[in-house]
């Protein structure tokens, strides 16, 4: 039986944003209400409002104008019961992959030099209990998930850490059913070790270059889908 997957607060938010676009047969141009309104409306937080505001607008849902308002940007591209258009979504993950890329680059790097003993041993941990559920044929995507959240806490900078948090929605389209499948990024389960083994020798060159094949290989696999 496959296990309900969590779905987070802004993700939740977004998806409320979309049905009222649909309930109220909103159209390209049309202005939706203030950030105040809809915190209200929802019954949410700012902070999670925001961050699916930012989803939506990253994906061309909305558009949000400076001391102007929020407004509808393309309903007739996307289907608004929560799923993307293959092709449209496609774009999406490629364009967070290059952002991805540099932050979470830039983690494995300083956690090549700052990894400590007893982080080495959490996220040794975390790649046991990967291959458990892998060899189960259990769902990999939230472990998947800790590993690189490990890796970013090892890299030891609270900022570089706060930036990849913020945009964590985004971030997590990677492990929760991209392009609508939970296994679509399998292949790359080598490369964790690869790189890892680069992080837990202090081989920053090591590391970055195994990190560098495992974001090729999601991106062919994108490309391809």
């Amino acid at each position: 039986m496959a296990k309900i997957q969590k779905q987070t607060m802004p993700e939740l938010v977004s998806q409320e944003i979309q049905n009222y676009i649909e309930e109220k047969e909103l159209r390209e141009g049309d202005k939706l209400p203030s950030v105040e309104a809809m915190t209200n409306m929802f019954g949410v937080g700012r902070s999670s409002l925001r961050e699916a505001l930012r989803y939506l607008e990253a994906i061309d849902a909305i558009t949000v104008v400076n001391g102007k308002g929020i407004y509808v940007r393309d309903v007739g591209t996307y289907r608004f019961a929560g799923k993307i258009k293959i092709e449209k979504e496609k774009q999406f993950l490629l364009s967070i992959l290059e952002v991805r890329r540099a932050l979470e680059g830039k983690a494995v790097e300083l956690a090549a030099k700052r990894i400590t003993q007893a982080q080495i041993e959490e996220l040794t941990e975390c790649l046991n209990e990967y291959a458990k559920l892998k060899e189960a044929g259990e769902h990999t995507a939230q472990i998947d998930l800790a590993f690189h959240r490990g890796i970013m806490k090892a890299a030891g900078n609270t900022i570089l850490y706060g930036v990849l948090e913020s945009f964590s929605v985004l971030y997590e389209k990677f492990f929760n059913e991209p392009l609508g499948d939970t296994r679509l990024f399998d292949e790359t389960y080598e490369y964790h070790h690869t790189m890892f083994a680069g992080i837990a020798a202090r081989d920053p060159e090591l590391a970055l270059s195994e990190f560098d094949k495992l974001m090729n290989c999601i991106e062919d696999i994108i490309r391809t889908y």
